[in-house]
């Protein structure tokens, strides 16, 4: 049986949510991924960009909790996720969910 998003340390409730809007709803679909795919994909389903949520899934990939990422190590995320979030901001985003949530109302796209 799956295991829920909210398996991965670190991730709860409204990660399970938000992935689940993602399309993504299994902790294994997350690791077999990784993050930065698993975020990127939340990026184009509408989640507005946040670095925290970015290390905090990258923290609980690794079974580590989300205050252990410092110094050295948090700045190179902070590249990644620069590099992540290019493309992508809250309008992008936003106009993107509300694109999908309308094309699903009409029936264009399948519902999720």
């Amino acid at each position: 049986m799956p295991n829920p998003v909210s398996s991965i340390p670190n991730l709860g409730p409204a990660s399970e949510i938000a992935f689940a809007r993602a399309g993504i709803t299994t902790a294994e679909e997350i690791h077999e991924m990784g993050a930065d795919e698993a975020y990127r994909r939340l990026l184009a389903h509408g989640t507005r960009p946040h670095f925290i949520g970015y290390y905090v899934l990258v923290m609980g990939l690794q079974g580590r909790p989300w205050n252990d990422c410092k110094g050295d190590e948090k700045k190179a995320l902070r590249k990644r996720f620069d590099a992540l979030c290019n493309g992508f901001n809250r309008s992008d985003a936003k106009l993107r969910a509300d694109l999908e949530q309308t094309l699903s109302f009409l029936g264009v796209v399948e519902r999720q």
